[in-house]
């Protein structure tokens, strides 16, 4: 073994770095004869080439692991504090951040120390634009006893058993559009109201019924979005400038998901002429929002659209502004041999810096998992080696993260690249939480919550048999986790104390042809508000076919 780099010492430097995009997504397979019509397997969604440029390269993003394909034979739900079956025990350690780093394994997940160690050795450092999307509303799902009233979908509660909740509405759309589909990655829970963004279009639905609120017609489809909202319900979507193969993500407006009404809308202006406006992705804190590319980011004053600053030319330059809660941080690629990554902190309204944290060589930024307190996944995709620290708020390192399991290094199964795009770890004031990944296929995981001022596992809870469960949110002082939807099986929302102990089931999804659909759902947007459970494709095939677009449960 080699000694592990150590972090220099040094002021800060430029850095960036290219996105390593994720192996293939394996699909669910074709659903067996008779299933749910909108039960379909998941759109193929084409690969983006590698982008040189900032300092972070997510391997994919978005919401965690693959259900078992359709057909597979259903299995009882199993209590969710039962333990998984015993097996070789796996240690892994999601850290020694920077001066002792963990060892990433092939593929998609970091382990190792396999065996019995029961005191392990640190490791050692080694589109074409689509005509105008028109969701078509599916109407109400039967609310009585399941009988249902005529349709495919007022038939997905008739297989509830004992103690489950409803399907309160799904809502299907019919597009023709390209044959690399529509995107349709929008989506936000606002008072009364779900948001959801369809290629051009973006509508709103009363979260009771599914009845259309209102709608904005975009004048291309839209190319960028953040779920974070201002206080008041409003956010910036972002567009093309044409409907060309080579047109730009570089149009912006602004939209008050309260109410329907749009307000300005500009375009995001190019800072030099290697800037390239592939894949960008939006953050807000307070009045601020920023617009993150390739190998620049911009930020700018929510209220009135208008430009506050922009990465220099020179130097450490942030390729990306990750924002929220009232903080900022610009991810930097220093302009020297090594392109070095360097993590800022960032004045949100004058971009102005007074602390900087420089990675070794070859390390970049895979995710900001929060930014207060501040929790960066590292990389290094030439060694695969993977580190979570966590920097206190004068930017120098307090803790690294440190748990037996096996984590993946993907947050989901979508292509959203951006820093702060991962749905499946959740932080909360001093705590991690983590899914971990089933060893096989059929196996259980667990949420694995880490103490960030020690780095060290707190608690474990288990899905249950043959289950998988993952992080929603934290609120009120509990974890709400989601154990996902199988074939046969409805999913659950569940709450978990914030210091462990047994979850509680808060919603449980019908069985029957609710969860074949549920179970389906390709890379999903869920969300958990009031009661009720969100859960809509980031995709659509746009065959000119009914196709699941947004499904609603509650009591």
């Amino acid at each position: 073994m080699t000694e592990p780099p150590q972090p220099p010492n040094q002021p800060p430097t430029p850095s960036g770095y290219g996105h390593l995009p994720g192996p293939p997504q394996s699909g669910y397979g074709q659903p067996p004869q008779g299933a749910n019509p909108y039960a379909q397997q998941p759109p193929t969604v084409p690969q983006q080439p590698a982008a040189p440029g900032w300092g972070h390269h997510p391997e994919a993003a978005g919401g965690g692991y693959p259900p078992p394909p359709p057909g597979a034979p259903a299995m009882p739900p199993g209590a969710p504090g039962t333990p998984p079956p015993a097996k070789k025990k796996t240690t892994v350690l999601i850290a020694a951040a920077v001066a002792g780093l963990l060892v990433v394994g092939a593929g998609t997940y970091f382990a190792f120390f396999r065996g019995d160690d029961k005191d392990p050795k640190p490791p050692v450092a080694q589109e074409p634009a689509s005509p105008d999307a028109k969701p078509s509303g599916s109407p109400s799902v039967d609310q009585g006893d399941g009988s249902g009233n005529g349709g495919a979908e007022a038939d997905l509660n008739s297989g509830r058993k004992q103690g489950e909740d409803k399907v309160l509405w799904l809502k299907t759309a019919k597009i023709d559009g390209p044959g690399a589909g529509v995107e349709t990655d929008g989506q936000w829970v606002v008072g009364d109201t779900v948001v959801k963004t369809v290629d051009k279009a973006v509508t709103a639905y009363g979260v009771a019924d599914g009845k259309e609120k209102w709608k904005i017609a975009l004048p291309a489809g839209a190319c960028a979005v953040t779920r974070q909202t201002t206080a008041d319900g409003k956010t910036v979507v972002m567009y093309r400038d044409g409907d060309s193969n080579s047109a730009n993500c570089n149009q912006m407006r602004l939209i008050d998901l309260k109410t329907g009404k749009e307000g300005w809308s500009k375009e995001v202006p190019k800072e030099g002429a290697f800037d390239l406006f592939v894949d960008p992705s939006l953050a807000i804190t307070g009045d601020t929002f920023t617009v993150s590319r390739l190998t620049r980011a911009t930020a700018f004053k929510l209220s009135t659209g208008d430009k506050l600053f922009a990465g220099p030319a020179e130097g450490c330059v942030p390729g990306a502004y990750p924002a929220g809660n009232g903080k900022m941080l610009g991810i930097a690629t220093c302009h020297d041999a090594d392109s070095t990554v360097e993590v800022q902190d960032a004045d949100p309204v004058t971009g102005k810096s007074t602390w900087s944290y420089r990675l070794p060589k070859g390390w970049r930024v895979n995710r900001v998992f929060s930014l207060d307190p501040i929790v960066l996944d590292l990389g290094n995709r030439d060694t695969k080696e993977r580190s979570i620290v966590v920097l206190g708020p004068d930017g120098k390192q307090r803790a690294t993260v440190t748990g037996e399991g096996t984590f993946s290094t993907q947050c989901g199964m979508n292509h959203d690249d951006s820093l702060q795009s991962c749905a499946t770890a959740v932080v909360d004031g001093g705590t991690l939480y983590m899914p971990t990944t089933p060893e096989d296929l059929g196996t259980a995981n667990e949420i694995v919550a880490f103490d960030l001022g020690t780095g060290k596992v707190k608690w474990r809870v288990p899905a249950g048999d043959k289950r998988t469960i993952v992080p929603l949110k934290a609120e009120n002082g509990q974890l709400i986790a989601y154990r996902r939807a199988e074939f046969g099986m409805g999913g659950e929302v569940l709450t978990i104390p914030a210091g462990g102990g047994t979850p509680t089931a808060v919603l449980r999804h019908p069985s029957g042809p609710a969860s074949e659909v549920e179970s389906t759902f390709f890379a999903p947007v869920v969300d958990y508000a009031d009661g009720r459970f969100f859960i809509s494709t980031i995709r659509l095939l746009a065959q000119g076919k009914d196709e699941k677009l947004l499904m609603v449960f509650g009591k």
